[in-house]
């Protein structure tokens, strides 16, 4: 406890509301809690809030703790509460009333979230002080929840420690056999790493280049998640190896990466650019991985290691380890009107997202919110970021709901692409429009953002009857074309009759909107190809239509199309 009085008399050495707050919050819990929240670089406000937490009782605390100490800590502290009263633990019903209000929290003020993360970081670092019973229902909702909310945020080292913390509690055996591997190699990680950080240095002063250098101690939720993903045994780790470099521009970033990969050969695959392409919480670094050699070392040293670099500006450093809570400690002054939300990307989605918010997209929400994105392009270079699995579709929406409402066909990096088609970081992605397309059904079955479900099944509510009366007509044209064909069929010399294509699948997919072309007028057993038309959906044509070297744009706009067959009996 006199630690932690001593860190906050220490941040705020002339504050006298912090003072009066120290002698009205006795709980020790609470001043553990603020000096998490300090140590994040929060204001005063949020601080004083933090210890005391359990301060409001009724409506009498609330207005006694507005007047001592102002309506914002009275007000973080009551939006920290709320949150945290809900256990989502109990059930589903909670578990959603929880995300909801930690996402409208968000939007409100984002320091009530700084405030709740610290609270169960504190939890689970007393988590053997509570009863047994208890202990993995509450690390289960950090590891699920909170963890993953602080990796949003950008809190790279809280979400770490509660990862390790849920991590020792849900699987001890695991986290006692990870930790007692690294332990025994702990010597020899030590003497490697001070061998490649004094390499590092000299050659970076050879160039003039002024770096600071930090061996990395992975952490053991990492290093699990690791042996799950490769099918590894414990014995098998053989990354455990990182240092951190940080120097004073974008420029010697990208210096120090040429040199790195001069003084080690780099491993195939293994190179990240998160300087060109940001995290969505704002992580910005280069990362490598090597194999580096200790030309002093004997052993399995001398025999070279996996050594995972990290390459940063200071600046990036400080957004990595305090994510938004940097626009607080590197602001002048300690206040929180000092923060202009723009700057926070994840607030304007949650922003976004709340405008269509409702309980049968919350599970959609919170995999969007918690999880890793991706970020695509428009061909006019502006950046969209998407949850991992996000369709072509997604992207429609994004861009405009009518673009959306409209969507015929799509390309990636330029080649035509299913609808349904998970999109890939860094793609450049079109969006081809037609009046008469609309969306189906099934679109709402496979898009990922919650803006996209809502707008598809607004406009399937809206346009009910005409979706209706379309199905009606169009299983009406198959019912003519399959009479048709039956007509035409001939026996075969074996004596059964050719298979009767039914349909025309465009890239392999069914139900997409074509029409045949008039000049080659293509039925079966033709070859066919597809043309992407502005405004009249896409046209099928023979193969060897006279037409087709006249048509503007065929190269580009061309998509592959063949008919569907439709086994008959003889």
């Amino acid at each position: 406890m006199r630690a932690a009085d001593g860190a906050l008399t220490k941040r705020f050495p002339e504050s006298a509301r912090i003072e009066k707050a120290l002698t009205r919050g006795t709980n020790p819990r609470g001043r553990e809690i603020a000096a998490i929240v300090s140590g994040m670089g929060l204001d005063e406000e949020c601080v004083i809030a933090a210890l005391l937490i359990d301060s409001i009782k009724n409506d009498e605390d609330k207005k006694r703790i507005a007047g001592d100490f102002g309506k914002g800590a009275a007000a973080l502290i009551e939006g920290a509460e709320r949150v945290l009263k809900l256990s989502a633990t109990e059930n589903s019903i909670a578990e959603a009333e929880k995300i909801r209000k930690m996402l409208f929290a968000l939007i409100e003020d984002i320091r009530v979230i700084f405030i709740c993360l610290a609270e169960k970081l504190q939890t689970m670092r007393t988590i053997e002080d509570m009863a047994e019973d208890k202990r993995k229902g509450i690390a289960q909702e950090c590891l699920d929840i909170y963890a993953p909310l602080a990796n949003r945020i950008g809190i790279s080292w809280l979400k770490d420690e509660i990862e390790d913390l849920c991590f020792g509690c849900l699987y001890p055996d695991a986290y006692r056999q990870i930790s007692g591997i690294v332990a025994l190699k702990h010597n020899e990680r030590e003497h490697f790493l001070e061998f490649v950080k004094s390499r590092v240095y000299e050659e970076a002063q050879k160039r003039g280049i002024k770096i600071e250098v930090e061996s990395r101690a992975k952490h053991f939720y990492s290093i699990y998640q690791k042996m799950r993903k490769r099918n590894k045994e414990a014995g098998d780790l053989y990354d455990l190896f990182g240092l951190r470099v940080l120097c004073g521009s974008v420029e010697d970033c990208y210096a120090l990466l040429g040199m790195i990969h001069t003084l080690w050969k780099p491993v195939s695959g293994r190179f990240k650019d998160y300087i060109a392409m940001p995290k969505s919480n704002g992580y910005q670094s280069l990362h490598t991985t090597a194999l580096a050699f200790d030309d002093t070392a004997r052993g399995s040293a001398a025999s070279g290691n996996m050594l995972e670099i990290q390459i940063r500006t200071f600046y990036m450093h400080r957004t990595a380890e305090y994510g938004y809570a940097s626009h607080w400690l590197y602001k002048k002054g300690m206040s929180a009107e000092l923060v202009d939300k723009s700057d926070l990307p994840l607030v304007n989605r949650l922003m976004n997202i709340s405008k269509s918010f409702d309980d049968s997209t919350l599970e959609e929400i919170k995999k969007e919110v918690l999880k890793d994105s991706i970020f695509v392009f428009t061909p006019q270079g502006k950046v969209m970021e998407l949850p991992q699995g996000a369709t072509p579709i997604d992207f429609a929406y994004g861009i405009h709901t009518a673009i959306g409402d409209h969507c015929h066909a799509a390309k990636a990096d330029g080649v035509l692409v299913p609808l349904s088609r998970p999109l890939q970081n860094t793609q450049i992605v079109e969006i081809i429009t037609a009046q008469n397309a609309h969306p189906h059904g099934k679109w709402e079955r496979i898009v990922k953002t919650s803006k996209a479900r809502s707008k598809i099944r607004a406009w399937l509510t809206l346009n009910d009857e005409a979706v209706q009366h379309e199905k009606q007509m169009a299983a009406k044209r198959r019912q003519e074309e399959h009479e048709r064909h039956s007509r035409e069929a001939q026996p075969a010399a074996s004596g059964r009759l050719r298979a009767a294509p039914s349909r025309v699948l465009v890239q392999h997919e069914k139900n997409m909107l074509f029409r045949f072309a008039k000049c080659c007028k293509p039925g079966p057993p033709d070859e066919i190809v597809g043309y992407v038309s502005r405004g009249r959906g896409i046209i099928i044509h023979r193969k060897s239509c006279a037409s087709l070297p006249h048509i503007e744009e065929f190269e580009q706009r061309g998509i592959e199309a063949e008919w569907e067959e439709t086994p008959r009996d003889s």
